[in-house]
């Protein structure tokens, strides 16, 4: 059986692929490493991505002349823009800004799942369903119940997760790349 010139293109790229693996892993160990530096660096990131969309979406806004809509696109940016920079300027008071947003965002998903699991409890697993609703209204409280400590670690943690979390994909996907035929 021939390769097709699609299959030879993604067999060459396990290099690249298991490239990825190698940095996403090292970041996330060094993300866990120090949480407060990664927490840090996600606040900055996140407030210069805020300013980069708010900024284009005022551009954008200008760009169609007599547009019903230009106030409201207007706004949406300028508010956009506006939580950039308090990110940038105030990266601190961010971080509790961004924590307390994904505690919230915990104990909605949290109570989501639990409400999922008792519709599914005809079904084979649902227990499962409703440990992960639990799991995650309990890390929703955790982090509400000490807000500030929190706000120093949590998303620097989740960053590390989600970056280790990354790198075993980029990792197996590259070991698949590697043994196509």
């Amino acid at each position: 059986m021939t390769t097709t010139a699609t299959e030879a293109g993604l067999k060459k790229s396990w290099g690249w692929m298991a490239a990825f693996a190698v940095i996403s892993l090292v970041g996330g160990v060094l993300a866990l490493l120090n949480p407060f530096a990664a927490t840090l660096a996600a606040t900055m990131m996140a407030g210069w991505a805020f300013a980069f969309l708010g900024a284009m979406q005022v551009i954008q806004s200008f760009q169609i002349k007599g547009w019903g809509g230009f106030i409201w696109a207007l706004l949406f940016g300028l508010l956009t823009l506006a939580v950039g920079v308090s990110l940038i300027f105030n990266p601190l008071a961010g971080m509790v800004s961004l924590t307390m947003l994904v505690a919230v965002l915990f104990i909605v998903t949290g109570i989501v799942k639990v409400m999922l699991s008792f519709s599914l409890r005809p079904v084979t697993g649902w227990g499962w369903v409703l440990l992960s609703g639990i799991v995650s209204l309990v890390l929703g409280v955790m982090i509400f119940a000490d807000i500030f400590a929190a706000a120093t670690q949590v998303l620097g943690i989740l960053l590390g997760i989600e970056l280790i979390s990354n790198g075993v994909l980029f990792l197996f996907t590259a070991l698949g790349l590697r043994n196509l035929r």
